[in-house]
């Protein structure tokens, strides 16, 4: 991909350890030491182990069998992926409001996009952007899973269920409620409150699916897709469901975020040339660039996707969360080396086994250069390691970034290249999300693998 490359390629001598921006953020945390690993003891001093059997069920394993997203980049799986590989950019000027006031000019925002066909005109009219994405992409994961109407009509859809989240949610909603409450002085939209809460999206898409399966949202920031994916993962192999529709969804191109990012110089200034505005781990990198979107990833049991012989796009090998418990806005490598290593120990995957990485790096100054000295910790300097980011592309799309991000790296691995259209040889892909406040989440993914 035009923005992967080896490890050691982007370790420059040790300066990813030595800088003053890593070591400042060491200075008050003991446990911070440079170049180790920290490790969570589950056995104290004093108490005895107690060793727990073996379960006598066979583990139920998971698979990926549809993706569908909403992107600047494409609103279909191949033609964004096409745009990603040749390393086009949806980043551009904001065309949809007024940017005069406002101190960020550009946005990956979504030039053309329509819900017709997915959402119906009722709903669509009264519906927040983030609601019309988020079904419009979970309605096309069903559809490339091969889930029509009358396949859906034969599911057990008490064992169907969804688990889509949103970081900032109805920000149009919630905008014009307060400009007709408190500046006209007129009668609110009776749909506003419930348009604007970040559960409707999912509410809404079960409803015209009928699934009546687990059904909620998760908020984790920009960490919501990848929570939401591991929730919706466990209920899974816990024999809950058999099929969940996952992901995230948020249209924050919009003035209240831009202004609200823009307040805590969040985002980046270089409106004059927008399509090299997002840039993780460049030098000249100086903030994010919000994009809209929404990502959905149908995941289903193994034996359920091949009893209705499904196409399997990877296995979900599983995956973890942490907390920095260390500052608001300035990350910590302790606690992403302990997401990594605890989805690592979770999956049953080894560390040399990951030889692909879709990065979060949003393209600021403190967090690329955090999780890369994370990486480092974690992985060392394999020259097999290739890592991505696709914010360069998309933008940051806050809560529907995890699983853009996770439908990149899935269609990664099932990528054809050279003249005998091979698969690339990606073992393990790992991808990451992070967020405001220490919330950390990493997935892990690999080709099906028989048993």
């Amino acid at each position: 991909m035009a923005a992967a490359s080896s490890l050691s390629s982007l370790l420059v001598s040790s300066m990813a350890l030595t800088s003053p921006i890593f070591q400042s953020h060491c200075l008050n945390n003991t446990t911070c030491k440079r170049g180790t690993t920290m490790a969570v003891s589950l056995q104290t001093a004093n108490k005895p182990v107690i060793h727990q059997e073996k379960p006598t069920n066979k583990r139920r394993r998971v698979v990926v069998t549809g993706i569908g997203l909403v992107t600047a980049l494409g609103e279909d799986p191949d033609v964004f992926y096409n745009n990603v590989l040749q390393g086009i950019s949806g980043i551009t000027e904001i065309e949809k409001f007024d940017t005069s006031q406002l101190p960020s000019k550009i946005g990956a925002e979504l030039k053309s996009f329509s819900p017709e066909g997915f959402v119906s005109s009722k709903l669509a009219m009264r519906a927040d952007n983030f609601m019309l994405y988020l079904i419009t992409a979970g309605k096309k994961a069903l559809a490339d899973g091969g889930i029509s109407d009358e396949v859906n009509g034969q599911l057990d859809k008490t064992r169907c269920g969804i688990i889509v989240g949103s970081a900032m949610g109805g920000l149009r909603i919630f905008y014009e409620w307060f400009e007709n409450m408190l500046i006209l002085s007129r009668r609110p939209n009776p749909f506003s409150v419930p348009m604007a809460g970040n559960n409707m999206g999912c509410a809404a898409l079960a409803i015209e699916l009928g699934w009546m399966g687990p059904n909620y949202i998760i908020n984790a920031g920009c960490a919501t897709s990848n929570h939401c994916i591991l929730s919706a993962a466990g209920h899974i192999i816990d024999g809950i469901t058999d099929m969940m529709l996952c992901g995230g969804s948020d249209a924050g191109v919009h003035p209240i975020g831009l202004a609200g990012f823009a307040s805590c110089k969040a985002l980046s200034k270089r409106d004059c040339d927008p399509t090299k505005a997002s840039c993780p781990w460049d030098t000249n990198r100086d903030g994010i660039v919000l994009g809209d979107g929404a990502g959905v990833l149908l995941l289903e049991e193994l034996e359920h996707a091949k009893r209705r012989g499904a196409r399997i796009y990877a296995e979900f090998l599983g995956g973890s969360s942490s907390a920095d418990a260390y500052h608001l806005t300035r990350p910590h490598p302790d606690g992403i080396v302990r997401c990594i290593e605890k989805a690592l120990a979770k999956a049953g995957v080894a560390r040399e086994d990951v030889n692909y990485i879709n990065a979060h790096a949003p393209s600021t100054q403190v967090g690329d250069l955090i999780e890369f000295a994370a990486l480092v910790r974690c992985f060392g300097n394999n020259m097999e390691l290739k890592i991505n980011s696709t914010k360069s592309m998309t933008g940051h799309l806050a809560g529907a970034t995890g699983a853009v991000d996770a439908i990149a790296t899935i269609k990664d691995m099932n990528l054809l290249v050279g003249s005998k259209k091979e698969r690339l040889n990606i073992k393990v892909a790992l991808s990451n999300s992070f967020t405001l406040g220490g919330q950390n989440s990493s997935i892990l993914f690999a080709p099906l693998q028989s048993e």
